[in-house]
């Protein structure tokens, strides 16, 4: 009989080892598939771009220009109500004084910065840093992601563009003495409001992003985006007027639709069925306005629709 306790022969020891069970386990659980994951991405869209579970640095940003939009609304309310509290009901209307109608041409610039600064953090860090590359080796496309990027962008840009609307709306209710017939008598302002917001959120939304998608680089996109959005605008208005002296009006008016911050204002104008103090000297306003909204759709379509493509076939 062999002694058990006896060494082995020499070459042949056999090896001691531990196994450790450090947890891993088949996933058991529902599969939830590809809208699972645009949801998931649509989700960390949202607070890429409010800056939300990162640092105090990169909420400063996207909450300075929220909170900068909604002071503007907050003014314009505290003033319509100064003075219909200290001239007369409804004065403030009567002196033609800025509102709902005028609210999105008097903010333009600072929600198209607010896009220009907020849009590039959707796209430029995951193609820089190659994290696209871990979201496509799920069962989630190339144009899964984009369209989850843009929507949680313009969820964003829609509440921005909302909110002081809103403010200016229960500011302008509780001024008046009675402010349920002030809503009775002004509640088409409700929907147009809305729908004017969504306007300005969609143009912005895709062209900011559009342009977003050429660079990793999330400075020179702002820089380049905030240029399209503010030199336009001195630049078309001092040529149209040139050209509204030397050549017909109407080459004046084509010039002043490359006014980038104008072109929504002009939908919002035709919403409301008034005009916003920066579109009242701008030619363009003179056009119809099939032609006004024709020229919206092709900036906020071809854009989103050329972003699309950029993304759809991208592969990891």
């Amino acid at each position: 009989m062999t002694d058990a306790t006896a060494p082995s022969p020499r070459g042949t020891e056999e090896l001691e080892g531990t196994v450790f069970d450090i947890g891993y386990q088949r996933y058991v659980g529902p599969r939830e598939g590809r809208n699972r994951a645009r949801w998931a991405v649509y989700k960390d869209g949202l607070r890429l771009a409010l800056g939300l579970g990162r640092g105090a640095r990169a909420k400063v940003i996207p909450w300075f220009f929220i909170t900068l939009l909604g002071v503007i609304g907050l003014i314009m309310a505290l003033i319509a109500g100064a003075v219909n509290t200290y001239i007369g009901p409804n004065a403030a209307e009567a002196l033609d004084l800025p509102s709902h109608s005028d609210y999105y041409g008097i903010a333009s610039i600072v929600f198209f910065v607010f896009a220009a600064v907020g849009a590039p953090e959707m796209l430029c860090p995951d193609r820089k840093d190659g994290v696209i590359n871990l979201y496509l080796v799920r069962p989630l496309t190339g144009s899964d992601y984009v369209s989850a990027r843009w929507l949680a962008f313009f969820t964003v840009m829609v509440s921005v563009a909302w909110l002081p609307q809103l403010i200016l709306l229960a500011g302008l209710s509780l001024s008046n003495a009675n402010p349920g017939d002030y809503l009775l008598e002004n509640w088409l302002d409700i929907p147009r409001l809305l729908t004017a917001g969504l306007a300005m959120a969609a143009y912005t939304t895709s062209l900011a992003m559009f342009v977003a998608s050429f660079t990793t680089r999330r400075a020179y996109a702002s820089v380049f985006l905030v240029g399209l959005f503010v030199i336009t605008a001195p630049f078309t208005t001092g040529l149209a007027a040139e050209l509204a002296e030397d050549f017909e009006n109407t080459a004046g008016q084509w010039v002043s639709m490359f006014n980038l911050s104008n072109i929504p204002v002009h939908v919002n104008d035709l919403i409301f069925d008034d005009v916003s103090l920066i579109t009242s000297v701008a030619p363009a306003g003179e056009f119809s306005g099939w032609v006004l909204v024709g020229w919206y759709f092709l900036w906020t379509l071809v854009p989103a629709g050329l972003l699309w493509m950029r993304y759809r076939k991208l592969t990891p």
